[in-house]
């Protein structure tokens, strides 16, 4: 079981992304610095894309974001320093709604299942309560990476 904390630290950490990317300049969400391979942009919509994969994705459900922005957002995808007005603010509305739309799922026990994976970070995941806490942990180094590149 959850507790409530996470879940509203996710929250937290969704509202400041959101802030950043829209109140950030354009050109400077999609710079990739030198010395970087990915942008502010990628790093916001990443974190959109790695919670539907861990959470729902290997819960067996329906990832509740378009194809195309997991295919382009996922884990060893790099950004090609470009981006629709219409992309970015749709990236802007799935950070608060997904958020959202994992705490009602989760309270109404939508997650029954989970198809063990085991990450990158060599951390296997056994069940959603785990892809939760590890989700958290991802954001949180995305959130640290984004710092560094809003400081280029």
């Amino acid at each position: 079981m959850m507790t409530e904390n996470i879940f509203e630290v996710m929250l937290q950490n969704r509202r400041n992304l959101h802030a950043i990317l829209t109140k950030t300049p354009k050109e400077k969400l999609l710079k990739i610095p030198e010395g970087f391979n990915n942008n502010v942009y990628w790093n916001i919509a990443h974190t959109v894309v790695t919670q539907q994969i861990l959470i729902y994705k290997f819960s067996g459900l329906q990832m509740r974001v378009p194809d195309d922005l997991i295919s382009k957002f996922s884990k060893g995808t790099v950004p090609d320093g470009t981006a629709s007005d219409e992309e970015i603010m749709k990236v802007a509305d799935f950070l608060i709604s997904t958020a959202e739309w994992l705490i009602e799922d989760y309270n109404t026990a939508l997650f029954q299942t989970f198809n063990e994976y085991t990450t990158s970070a060599r951390v296997t995941l056994r069940n959603v309560e785990d892809a939760i806490a590890f989700n958290l942990f991802h954001e949180g180094l995305h959130i640290g990476q984004i710092s560094l590149l809003l400081k280029q």
